[in-house]
């Protein structure tokens, strides 16, 4: 049984959940919870037990020495509140970790134990994955969820993915199991600047939650921080030609892809959000050409772990294996 002593009775709470690893290129995700946590000042209210959870030899404590005493830190996933003032408070729980190494079901079904006792009516589960996307246009976000009538309602995709899955989609299962409603929020990261932060895609992440749980985030320096990596990512790709051509190519089958969404439907989207930031003023203001959806089914590729800094050559083809989003 699990008690929540401390915690008050919540307002419409939300859950936001991310998670290090497989399922965060860009680390974007986990990120996006982490400004969320920082700008509402969250309280952590528990932490899972690293012993259940995690191997130790993948992802390794850390030694550090605070007022000349030594002490260890374990990875752990950790909980904590927030409360978002506004016309309609609401309250958002937070969960930040790492993907577990190990007894990912029992991992889920005690996150949904304290979704249980807070009385969440909503989990937002965020990733981010490497895709074929040109770092120079906004950032494509797919939201998914396996309830036909939440896709209906909240005008998301239902998913149709097939294949290998991270914590993210497992948590996504076992909430639908659980009849606790669940939505999947993906950024698509360019695979050739693979290397974090991604600033662009957490703005977009926050963006695009913002929309579906009707808050307004303060963004703070984010704004700030994603023109700076475009315009960094740029210099980059400007001394290597071969790179540039590439990314040229990328931007034009993405632009043709996209012709469609021109007008109509798109426009009017963009433009209720442009209104709905105007009236609401205050901290929460966008960069919105950041905030930018794309055609679901973005094809993406597998993490890179060189962790290089630099767009590297464009893959030959037939060089490189794809794998789909997790949509």
């Amino acid at each position: 049984m699990i008690e929540l002593e401390g915690v008050p009775e919540l307002v419409d709470p939300v859950m936001v959940a991310a998670f290090e690893g497989w399922n965060d290129a860009g680390d974007a995700a986990s990120t996006a919870v982490a400004h969320l946590d920082k700008e509402w000042k969250g309280e952590v209210f528990a932490a899972l037990d690293a012993e259940d959870y995690y191997d130790f030899q993948v992802n390794r404590p850390t030694v550090f020495i605070e007022d000349g005493v030594r002490k260890v830190t374990w990875p752990m996933t950790r909980l904590s509140v927030v409360r978002v003032g506004g016309d309609k408070p609401r309250d958002l729980v937070l969960v930040r970790g790492i993907e577990p190494s190990m007894r990912w079901r029992s991992f889920c079904n005690e996150l949904l134990g304290f979704a249980h006792e807070l009385g969440v009516e909503l989990v937002v589960v965020l990733g981010a994955l490497l895709g074929d996307t040109p770092h120079t246009r906004p950032v494509p976000i797919s939201g998914t969820t396996s309830d036909a009538d939440l896709a209906r309602r909240m005008d998301l995709e239902e998913t149709k993915y097939e294949g290998p899955t991270g914590i993210v989609g497992i948590l996504q299962e076992a909430c639908a199991h659980a009849g606790v409603p669940a939505v999947s929020l993906w950024a698509a990261v360019p695979h050739y600047v693979s290397q974090p932060p991604n600033p662009k895609a957490t703005l977009a992440l926050l963006n695009r939650l913002e929309d579906l749980i009707g808050v307004r985030v303060p963004l703070g320096e984010l704004p700030e921080d994603a023109r700076a990596w475009q315009v960094g990512v740029d210099q980059l790709a400007a001394e290597d030609t071969e790179v540039a051509e590439y990314v040229q190519s990328l931007e034009e089958a993405r632009d043709t892809a996209e012709l469609p969404e021109a007008s109509g439907e798109a426009i009017a989207r963009e433009f209720e959000r442009y209104l709905r930031r105007r009236d609401g003023g205050g901290p929460g203001g966008h960069a919105t050409a950041d905030g930018g959806e794309g055609p679901a089914g973005t094809p993406f590729l597998r993490d890179n772990p060189s962790g290089r800094t630099r767009p590297p050559k464009p893959p030959k083809a037939g060089g490189e294996d794809e794998e789909s989003s997790e949509d």
